[in-house]
């Protein structure tokens, strides 16, 4: 007979399953890509912050999908490297703990979608309706549009975890490498009937809203694009819709492969390596591939670069000159 531990106050994490002669290997790579991501996304907020020329709709919501991406790895990346360095049965978190980490977690996710369809409606209104452009996406439109990106999320995901958190708990093994929703639930023996219903509604909502969202935006820029012939407006358009789409594409995906591998236990190991890189790959591409496109953010990169290095040219001779 199974012995049961019911609503234990401590938690254990199943983490990564490393051997040990590739511990320090493991360690070191999580820990290149998080002073990485961390380097490329500070420093894409700090421009945005910092250069006038960046105080526009589309860099300040921008900004936002940068706050989110740093939430969403700070708060599991730093955790991850300090497991990987303990034996499986000293990956020890509290309850309540991990219920902020699942919040956090979802969270995360669910803003990057709509942080994106934030975007998309920016990028319509600024392609098909250029002309208002300025008075729709004024600065109170963009903090309901702030708001509205990160408060629907709070409530969805705080809804989420109410219903998990209302469930006693009969084991205490969370089967990932973080805590999520999903393995919170299943460590209670009761009925998860309701948790499995909501959650599902949820996700497909979101993913319903944000495609729908993305084809009804994109598909109205492409008929605009088409009507006017306009080969200015049309490189524009797509120059800024592909970077779009691309953040979206590998957001989404990654996402995806998550949802369904949890749905297959015995890919347990394939599904906590995706829940990492769905952390790690898409924030770090985001400042790239917005970096490429975005000639705002390379003039600024440009001038930066180009002042340190007249700085240097100009300390060099005056030493010279002093010898």
């Amino acid at each position: 007979m199974e012995n049961y531990t019911y609503n234990s106050p401590m938690l254990q994490l199943e983490g990564l399953k490393v051997a040990d002669y590739s511990v320090r290997l493991v360690f070191f790579m999580f820990l290149f890509s998080y002073i990485i991501f961390m380097i490329m996304n500070l420093g894409i907020l700090i421009i945005i912050v910092f250069e006038k020329n960046l105080h526009q709709p589309m860099y300040v919501l921008f900004g936002n999908l940068t706050v989110s991406d740093i939430i969403g790895s700070t708060h599991i990346l730093p955790r991850l490297l300090s497991d990987i360095l303990l034996p499986p049965s000293e990956r020890l978190i509290s309850y309540y703990e991990c219920v902020v980490q699942a919040f956090t977690t979802h969270m995360f996710g669910t803003t990057s979608h709509t942080v994106l369809m934030v975007m998309a409606f920016d990028r319509y209104i600024a392609i098909c309706r250029p002309l208002s452009y300025s008075t729709i996406m004024t600065n109170r439109m963009i903090v309901k549009l702030i708001a509205l990106s990160w408060g629907v999320p709070f409530v969805l995901v705080g809804i989420l975890l109410g219903l998990t958190v209302r469930l006693n708990r009969c084991r205490t093994l969370i089967a990932n490498p973080f805590c999520d929703n999903a393995s919170l639930f299943k460590l209670s023996c009761e009925s998860v009937i309701i948790n499995n219903i909501y959650g599902l509604t949820f996700t497909v909502l979101l993913y319903v809203a944000s495609i729908g969202c993305i084809i009804l935006t994109y598909g109205s820029i492409t008929a605009v694009c088409l009507a006017t012939k306009n080969k200015s407006l049309n490189s524009k358009a797509f120059k800024t819709c592909s970077t779009h789409l691309v953040v979206y594409l590998i957001m989404s995906l990654s996402g995806i492969t998550i949802v369904v591998l949890h749905r297959f236990p015995q890919y347990s190991d394939y599904r906590k390596l995706s829940a990492i890189l769905f952390v790690i790959v898409p924030g770090s591409l985001n400042p790239i591939i917005y970096g490429i496109q975005s000639k705002e953010i390379q003039n600024f990169l440009y001038k930066l670069f180009i002042s340190r290095k007249y700085t240097f040219h100009q300390a060099h001779i005056s030493v010279l000159n002093n010898i």
